[in-house]
């Protein structure tokens, strides 16, 4: 069973982690660790618009050939 990427999870998290460095306190371990976490939520991100990007042209195309040979 595959797992879907839910991106606009992805992008609440990204927003919290945001808000947490906006504390003046922070502690350095969990800010590492709250980094780390935003650079692998970003690199997701990335992946699934690129994803979904290339899912988007391949249905143009289909209709743009489908639209061609009429």
């Amino acid at each position: 069973m595959e797992n879907k990427f839910d991106f606009s999870a992805a992008i609440k998290e990204l927003e919290e982690i945001s808000l947490w460095f906006q504390n003046e306190e922070i502690d350095l371990d969990e800010g590492l660790a709250k980094f780390k976490k935003g650079a692998a939520l970003i690199k997701k991100c990335r992946q699934h618009l690129k994803e979904v990007e290339n899912q988007f042209f391949e249905v143009k195309k289909e209709v743009e050939e489908e639209k061609s040979n009429k």
